[in-house]
């Protein structure tokens, strides 16, 4: 279980906050469930209320600090993730995202910072499900790292790009 004011990553919903564990009937049964509270950190004003024993969305602790570091200092290792068939593209992406592993993410922000570089540079657009899928991959890593190491998630791109360089 995660204790009342730990920050977790709850699924693509992103970093929350557990603010309360409360006992509530679920719809449709009888029985008490023990339920989450939680918080979304980059969504003021939400208030989410999950199964303590919830199987249908991943809930994971936040990075520490030092596993933080870890992985950016793994990023020039990370490999890319690529796609050559168009058709399985977007499924691959979904499935990776739901993960909610910092690494999947990674992944998927090279493949697709690699990916628009070419279109562009061919002359051509970047494509809707591209733009979604990095900005899906962009928004969960930035937002859980923003939290461990208390860089703004609007500063966090930058912060990464200088800290992978220097290694």
């Amino acid at each position: 279980m995660f204790a009342i004011g730990e920050y977790i990553v709850y699924g693509n919903t992103g970093v929350c906050k557990v603010t309360e564990t409360t006992k509530m009937a679920a719809p449709g049964t009888k029985d008490d469930r023990l339920y989450y509270t939680l918080e979304p950190v980059y969504d003021k004003g939400c208030r989410l209320f999950t199964p303590v024993d919830n199987q249908k969305v991943k809930m994971r602790p936040i990075l520490t600090k030092q596993e933080a570091d870890d992985l950016i200092g793994r990023i020039k290792e990370i490999d890319t993730l690529w796609v050559k068939d168009e058709k399985n593209r977007e499924e691959i992406y979904k499935e990776a995202i739901r993960t909610c592993n910092c690494e999947e993410w990674i992944r998927i922000i090279k493949t697709l910072y690699l990916r628009k570089k070419a279109r562009l540079e061919a002359g051509k657009k970047v494509t809707s499900s591209d733009a979604k899928y990095l900005h899906l991959a962009e928004e969960s890593l930035y937002g859980e790292l923003s939290i461990v190491l208390g860089v703004p998630k609007n500063e966090m791109e930058d912060f990464i790009f200088k800290k992978v360089e220097k290694v």
